[in-house]
């Protein structure tokens, strides 16, 4: 399943990507008597039970002469970010092998964990300020990964278990403030520093997270050509 949140007249709506076009969860649930979620942070809370319900619109909207007031054309949404409101963001740094092998450091033997701040958060479409307080700026293409589920003292066999889904991530950076001391903070929180989106796509789709492409276009160059089984640690 692929949700997406879009901007609607009072505020960010929760949307479900079908072949047809975008099911508006809250016009379909109200059309159909149907109680869902009408977030994605409250699917994330509620959990499968939520996604139970948006598959139950799903299968109600594939039968239904009415569907098209609630399934939109995507070419016309403004989108929101595919998380608006994460309790924290932890990531790891130095994660890739080749990444590694490029910037000429050691590979990691236990994982360098930095976070961002909700300040970062935009997103798909959005455009990334650079503020002239410095001038490497850089980008990352990452896999996000949505915890949907409180997790503490999991063993790594469990460990998936508690992954609602996925997210396309871009680690932007600006490398001179992020080196000017050990600590890499500072170049990686201004505002609007993770796109997130556009789609957050449910862990049941996406399968193994260790066999996907990642890919980073400037321009239309190809500058990015991986695959997260490259990963030091794994999801």
């Amino acid at each position: 399943m692929k949700l997406l949140q879009f901007q609607g007249g009072d505020g960010l709506k929760l949307g479900v990507k079908t072949d047809t076009g975008v099911i508006d969860i809250a016009a379909a649930g109200e059309a159909l008597g149907v109680n869902v979620p009408t977030s994605l942070i409250e699917v994330v809370e509620v959990g499968p039970s939520a996604i139970d319900a948006l598959q139950s619109v799903i299968d109600a909207s594939a039968g239904s002469d009415a569907a098209a007031s609630w399934t939109l054309d995507e070419m016309g949404l403004q989108y929101g970010p595919a998380v608006e409101d994460p309790g924290k963001i932890i990531c790891v740094g130095l994660n890739y092998r080749r990444h590694a092998a490029e910037t000429g450091m050691a590979v990691p033997e236990t994982p360098v964990l930095f976070s961002k701040f909700l300040n970062t958060i935009a997103s798909y479409g959005d455009s990334v300020s650079l503020p002239p307080v410095a001038i490497q700026y850089d980008y990352e293409v990452e896999l996000g990964v949505v915890i949907g589920k409180p997790a503490r003292n999991v063993s790594e066999a469990e460990a998936l278990d508690h992954v609602l889904g996925y997210v396309t991530s871009n680690d932007v950076s600006v490398r001179d403030l992020q080196t000017r001391t050990s600590q890499w903070l500072l170049g990686k929180t201004l505002d609007n520093f993770l796109p997130v989106g556009p789609y957050l796509v449910t862990a049941d789709e996406v399968g193994d997270p260790q066999q996907l492409y990642i890919k980073t276009w400037v321009n239309g160059d190809i500058r990015q050509n991986s695959n997260t089984g490259d990963m030091i640690f794994t999801v």
